[in-house]
């Protein structure tokens, strides 16, 4: 099963003034190991900066879902509580899930995470929204795995623009067993391979 890794590399950067200075950025990638996460680092980021640049630290981060809007690029982390009742319904139990979340600034991070998750059938609380250093997102690709990305429809003709929300999930995790079973066959397919027989 895939997972977030949050990957540290060094590079020599170019700022806008011109001088260079050696600089260390955090990128967040879908992996199913460590290896394959510096694999795949250096295989996103090999063509787009110029010169050396070295991987100095490999973390698993845990989070829940992505929330990718197109019109902002800085990144918040959202922490989420919500109470769990056992089975017997005498204990609660708090369960904490982490979120990230594109906006411009801190209120649009909650009003879009409040979004998002306005579809949950349980009330939760939003404990805390943190700014993120992570410069860029590469998520599951199709040859990879088979890809959990849930893009949010285009319309064609928009009179305002409106800004488009991808969610990125971890692999399996909005899959239950039950839609595992859901498998269609033609019945035009069987006859035909029982009238050979």
């Amino acid at each position: 099963m895939n997972s977030w890794f949050t990957v540290k590399v060094k590079y020599t950067k170019q700022l806008e003034n011109g001088t260079f200075k050696r600089v260390s950025e955090p990128y967040l990638l879908a992996a199913m190991t460590f290896t394959d996460a510096e694999a795949r680092i250096y295989e996103e980021l090999g063509s787009s900066i110029r010169g050396e640049f070295q991987v100095t630290g490999i973390a698993r981060t845990d989070l829940h879902d992505i929330f990718q809007y197109d019109d902002a690029e800085q990144w918040f982390k959202c922490k989420v509580t919500y109470d769990r009742i056992d089975e017997d319904g005498e204990k609660a139990k708090t369960i904490s899930q982490n979120f990230l979340v594109s906006a411009a600034h801190v209120k649009e991070a909650y009003e879009r995470i409040e979004e998002s998750l306005s579809t949950l059938m349980i009330d939760f609380n939003v404990v805390s929204i943190t700014a993120s250093p992570i410069v860029e997102i590469f998520p599951y690709r199709e040859e990879d795995v088979q890809s959990p990305v849930q893009k949010a429809p285009k319309f064609e003709e928009e009179t305002s623009h409106t800004p488009i929300r991808q969610v990125f999930s971890a692999s399996g995790t909005d899959l239950d067993e039950e839609d595992t079973d859901d498998v269609f066959i033609d019945d035009s397919e069987i006859s035909d391979e029982t009238t050979e027989a």
